[in-house]
């Protein structure tokens, strides 16, 4: 076995050996809207599971030349964004928003995503999601290298409403094999929902 310690490595290089393990990652298309009234979209696969009760997930932002990014910035400022699990139906157009566009600019434009009208918060979710979740913001933490000089921002969102497609909700359960997930590998890698391993759990 290799042995490697992180603090003798770069970012760049400890960044390559975290996404590289750490696989497959769930990927969370989030809107958020700006002061200004942009809607604002970006997918991100530092995203997971909090809480059941209350409904809680995460998402992990990390800064670029120490400022948050827009993602971030909306939702501190707006305390609310929309998180879209993202299926093979529209992948191509995630990976647009992926796209290094200006504050200003709006990919769900550059995309052709359709944005639809939240019941409980002011952000537009986008209707090509077949499951999508309102959030409101719990909690951000600036994390990474110093309080002085964070390197992250982990946002913490309550989910206030769940939006699912009927064709994918079975007595309260999810039909994971209808929805058809796409999670992040490294690079420029995705990975559809491969063999299914059941195995009940020990009493």
């Amino acid at each position: 076995m290799l042995s490697i310690d992180p603090a003798q490595q770069s970012e760049r290089e400890n960044y390559k050996l975290l996404i590289g393990s750490i696989v497959p990652r769930p990927i969370a298309l989030v809107t958020t809207l700006s002061p200004e009234g942009v809607l604002n979209a970006a997918p991100f696969s530092y995203f997971n599971i909090v809480s059941s009760k209350p409904p809680l997930v995460s998402i992990a932002i990390q800064r670029r030349g120490g400022k948050p990014k827009d993602t971030a910035r909306n939702a501190m400022t707006e305390g609310a964004f929309v998180v879209h699990i993202t299926d093979t139906s529209y992948l191509e157009q995630m990976n647009q928003t992926a796209a290094n566009l200006p504050p200003e600019a709006s990919e769900v434009a550059l995309a052709e995503l359709t944005q639809v009208a939240s019941e409980a918060i002011a952000v537009p979710g986008l209707a090509e999601a077949r499951i999508r979740m309102e959030c409101v913001l719990e909690q951000a933490l600036p994390l990474g290298e110093t309080s002085e000089s964070p390197t992250t921002d982990l946002l913490l969102g309550r989910i206030v409403r769940f939006h699912i497609d009927a064709s994918l909700y079975h007595e309260g359960r999810i039909d994971i094999v209808a929805l058809d997930p796409v999670s992040r590998l490294a690079g420029s890698d995705y990975a559809r929902l491969g063999e299914v391993i059941s195995l009940p759990r020990p009493d």
